[in-house]
């Protein structure tokens, strides 16, 4: 026996790099010594065999299902032992087989690329997918906390712990991994996922535009204030357009999207309609935004500070304001919009009604009847913008996002003149 433990380890300088295992050249002699060994009663035997890498890959084979658990432990560690090998070892009953192969295969996948190593690559991939669904947490956080920001990790193990029951497990995946695909974080987002889900989801760094359509989608405000802080992730115009929707009765989005990045001048000016004072001064504040936004912040904020306070810093009454306004020829588009951004909503009818040259009953009939036409064809009477319209029907009438009338071509009015005027004829005739 003495004989042939020098044969197996003379000369032994074992190479401790963990690298992907390539086929060693077979010696007929030492390979029957080590038959011998593997059969061998004394575990200590075969343990020696299990942990040597110059041992032949057939025996290292035999030896992952052997009765000794320390022996099992030491092919789960070896560096030679073949990675087909890996399926055996991920159900090994022994908890500390499965993470000593959990160990090994997360120190070879920097090294092991699917394009290079395609069928050992798969061999891994496979394994660490068995143990990505282990009963035993300790296995699954164990591969959680390597592989969660780790580009290298294979897709469908990242997907596995993603969709893990326990947040330990999923939550850094989810916030980190970039290897999940697009598909996985959004069916992961229709299954209707708890907030902190969303959260993580939308906080990932360079989100793309469907997963960040999936986070609106799930309709989740603490997951959507985390998209909007979210600057490096992509949001696409429709959708940005959405949230700003739903901003305005959202308070919890307001100041994240009030200082979200690289957002167009016009965009910023519909942010700065309807959020309070507190997120306006921060707008004012920031240097990234061209001279002519900065500029035109710089005036609304004003205005709307000022709106109904006369020089010695008294309410004024809504009413003898727009009359005064409107006598002095200066009840214009932006004071009627400051009015609706301040919920003056008795200013804005009064101010409708001298505009348009209809009775008020008639203005609040319209309103009230929550009709995208209607309210569009009563800011065209009053002879204001249609952009002017589109605030009216969100803010004052209420109108729901899906049957909102948009500008044609970004600034005129999408129905005929016909149309609008058979609306003004038919609530003025309605009301006789």
């Amino acid at each position: 026996m003495v004989g042939i433990f020098k044969k197996l380890f003379s000369k032994d300088k074992t190479d401790k790099t963990i690298k992907p295992v390539t086929k060693l050249t077979r010696d007929p002699e030492r390979y029957q010594d080590e038959r011998s060994l593997a059969k061998s009663e004394k575990t200590k035997d075969r343990l020696i065999l299990a942990k040597n890498p110059k041992t032949h890959l057939e025996i290292l084979y035999y030896l992952a299902e052997d009765t000794d658990v320390t022996v099992r432990r030491a092919v789960a560690e070896n560096t030679s032992t073949p990675l087909h090998v890996s399926r055996v070892l991920a159900v090994d009953e022994d908890l500390d087989v499965r993470l000593c192969l959990a160990k090994r295969l997360m120190a070879m996948l920097p090294e092991l690329t699917e394009e290079q190593h395609s069928h050992l690559y798969a061999f891994a991939a496979q394994a660490l997918g068995v143990l990505a669904l282990d009963e035993v947490l300790k296995v699954r956080l164990a591969l959680s906390s390597v592989l969660k920001d780790k580009m290298y990790a294979p897709p469908k193990v990242a997907a596995q712990l993603a969709r893990d029951i326990e947040r330990r497990v999923s939550e850094p995946v989810l916030k980190l991994c970039s290897a999940i695909p697009d598909e996985d974080l959004i069916d992961i987002l229709m299954e209707h996922p708890e907030s902190w889900v969303v959260q993580a989801i939308a906080g990932r760094e360079g989100l793309s535009e469907l997963v960040s359509d999936a986070v609106f989608g799930t309709g989740d405000i603490p997951g959507g204030a985390v998209l909007i802080s979210n600057d490096t992730a992509l949001i696409s115009a429709s959708t940005l357009e959405k949230i700003i929707d739903k901003a305005r009765g959202t308070t919890e989005w307001q100041k994240p999207l009030a200082l979200r990045k690289h957002l167009p001048g016009d965009v910023v000016m519909d942010i700065v309609q309807f959020v309070d004072q507190s997120v306006q001064k921060l707008m004012m504040e920031r240097t990234d935004f061209d001279k002519h936004t900065q500029e035109s912040i710089r005036k609304t904020v004003k205005r709307r500070i000022s709106f109904l306070v006369d020089d010695k810093g008294q309410r004024i009454d809504p009413k003898k304001k727009v009359q005064m306004l409107f006598a002095k020829d200066k009840l214009d588009e932006d004071a009627i919009s400051d009015a609706l951004a301040l919920r003056e909503n008795d200013f804005v009818i009064d101010a409708m009604s001298l505009k348009t040259g209809l009775d008020q009953t008639i203005i609040k009939r319209m309103i009230g009847t929550h009709s995208a036409k209607a309210v569009t064809a009563l800011s065209w009477r009053a002879g204001l913008s249609m952009r002017f319209a589109l605030q009216l029907q969100k803010d004052l009438a209420q109108v729901t996002p899906r049957e909102l009338l948009y500008p044609r071509n970004g600034k005129d009015y999408p129905m005929s003149e016909d149309d609008m005027r058979w609306q003004i004829e038919f609530f003025t005739e309605e009301g006789r």
